[in-house]
């Protein structure tokens, strides 16, 4: 999560619970131009937001997408190769789908690693008051250290990129031929208003969105 960070201080591995040597190992694996990393989370309705370490040579980038089996294609939520393109998430997006994990599909089920995963995509203007809290519980979970977790997450939080309005109400490269040039309101999510889905998926996009959670494994 550093490498989406912008400005300040740049993050040590330290405040994530590594050292170098682990982190230096954790690239090998992460950035293996003989591989492609992908980490699935799946939600309800057989959704999966995919994590995909595009591992080109010379075209480096993370991918971020969204895909269903009955879908024709994927859609992509958001890419980072340097900038970001796409309009992200919105953090309401962000609990909802980490904290309803398909129990049924394969991919990560843990609720603060999946939170962590998809928090690189923040894009909000204004984050509830606990939302500072719930990102050094997520740390601390995984196994970043007490004493630093909310000093991360403050950072996290406030270099989280910004939302479409703030970069100058350009188009979302990820609209396609909608026709809405305006922010989401409060209560619709980003996730439907930023890709050109048909009918039908965008009604079963928007179900899986505002259902209950599914149960946790048991510990």
């Amino acid at each position: 999560m550093c490498r989406f960070t912008s400005g300040g201080t740049r993050p040590a591995p330290e405040w994530f619970g590594d050292d170098g040597a682990d982190t230096d190992a954790l690239s090998e694996v992460l950035l293996d131009d003989q591989a492609w990393p992908a980490f699935r989370i799946p939600f309800q309705g057989g959704h999966s937001a995919v994590v995909v370490y595009r591992n080109l040579i010379g075209d480096f980038g993370i991918d971020y997408v969204l895909t269903q089996a009955d879908w024709p294609r994927t859609e992509v939520l958001s890419s980072f190769d340097g900038d970001w393109y796409g309009p992200g998430l919105s953090w309401r997006d962000i609990v909802h789908i980490a904290e309803t994990p398909d129990l049924t599909a394969p991919g990560v089920y843990d609720i603060s690693a999946r939170f962590l995963l998809l928090l690189p995509l923040l894009a909000d203007d204004e984050l509830p008051p606990a939302a500072p809290a719930r990102v050094s519980a997520a740390l601390t979970a995984v196994g970043a250290p007490e004493d630093s977790a909310q000093h991360t997450a403050d950072h996290l939080l406030r270099n989280r990129r910004p939302t479409a309005r703030n970069r100058g109400g350009a188009d979302s490269p990820l609209s396609g031929s909608s026709n809405r040039h305006t922010e989401p309101d409060s209560d619709e999510s980003a996730v439907l208003w930023a890709l050109n889905l048909t009918r039908y998926q965008n009604d079963a996009l928007a179900d899986a969105l505002e259902s209950r959670p599914l149960p946790t494994p048991a510990s």
